[in-house]
Parts: C-alpha cells; structure tokens; sequence
C-alpha cells in the first residue's frame, strides 16, 4: 500500500481511499481530500513534517502522520 508520504516531491497523485476515523479522517475530508481527487505534491520540509500539497486550487500543509492515513493509486 503507497500512501500520501511516501510519494515523491513533484509528483500528482490520485487518491484511493482515506482511513483513519473521527476528527482525523474529518480533518482530512474538510481540507477537500476525498476518493477520485488528484493531490500535487509541492515540498517536503527537511524532516519531514509538514507536507506541503496543491489540492483543487489551494495549497495546503498537511501532517506526516496524517499523510499516512491517505492511501493512493
């Protein structure tokens, strides 16, 4: 399974699933990720956390461990 962090810097991805449950997958859906969606991967700060993305228009930092949770095509 390829999740949101480990995918390299420069790259757009698709979204396949999101797990985790309560507040985190709802913090996830309310920044617009959801199944089908394309992600932009923009920067990866030096240790890895925050992860920075363009998500339907906007640019969004997005936490390592929450990165986890999403699962890609």
């Amino acid at each position: 399974m390829k999740n949101l962090k480990e995918a390299a810097v420069g790259s757009t991805v698709k979204v396949k699933k999101i797990h985790g449950e309560g507040a985190v997958r709802r913090r996830i859906m309310d920044m617009g990720i959801t199944r089908g969606v394309e992600i932009y991967v923009r920067k990866v700060a030096p240790l890895g956390d925050p992860i920075e993305i363009t998500v339907r228009g906007y640019e969004l930092s997005l936490r390592k461990a929450d990165a986890e949770d999403i699962e890609l095509e």
